[in-house]
């Protein structure tokens, strides 16, 4: 039995999602796609690259999707990954689990490394949000407030590792980036929703400030 399930929240992520569900399969990892009200064909090009699909009716944002996936897991460990993920292997899963695995830290986060420059740069500046995360299943289930985060889930995250004093270490994954929201959306509405992103994490910090 594998040790980890690789959960997948996903909106109207069709043009990638099957290669990350292929790249983690070919790892040896269950994939679980949670397919958060998508209108396109994410749900049914993630089932025929092998993943177990859960649907939710509605879109619910990120939170609410792990937190429905969940419920679909049934090993120790969940890894965590973004459904537009580019340059994925097989190599930075692995190296994602190990370290939850071996009991030498209770989460670990990978960060972009030699994949574009635009991700890169992102992910120097603002490491707590990346999505690509390792932590067991039962200590996700336990953060307070996971099926209402939207785009403040890594900070919802970050700040519990931070509270229950997690050891959490952070790790390069090389040659991996992601499609930027003004490709996937166009140049304005993309714009956009990154300014909407941004705005909400803005009233999360200072909710917890």
């Amino acid at each position: 039995m594998a040790e980890a399930t690789v959960l997948i929240p996903a909106f109207n992520e069709e043009a990638t999602i099957a290669q990350v569900v292929r790249v983690a399969r070919e790892a040896g990892f269950p994939v679980v796609v949670a397919d958060d009200g998508s209108k396109d064909e994410t749900a049914r090009r993630a089932e025929e690259a092998g993943a177990e699909v859960v649907r939710l009716g509605e879109n619910r944002g990120k939170g609410g999707a792990i937190a429905e996936g969940l419920k679909a897991v049934r090993t120790p460990f969940v890894l965590l990954l973004d459904a537009d993920l580019l340059g994925l292997k097989l190599e930075h899963l692995h190296a994602l689990l190990e370290p939850v695995a071996r009991g030498e830290a209770e989460m670990t986060v990978g960060l972009f490394r030699g994949g574009r420059l635009s991700t890169d740069l992102a992910m120097r500046l603002t490491p707590f949000l990346s999505g690509q995360r390792a932590v067991a299943t039962e200590a996700l289930k336990g953060v307070p407030g996971l099926e209402k985060a939207r785009y403040d889930l890594e900070l919802l995250l970050t700040r519990h590792a931070k509270a229950r004093g997690w050891r959490v270490r952070y790790l390069p994954l090389p040659g991996v980036s992601q499609v930027m929201k003004e490709e996937k959306r166009g140049l304005l509405p993309g714009f956009l929703h990154r300014l909407r992103m941004y705005g909400e994490l803005l009233r999360y910090r200072l909710r917890g400030w």
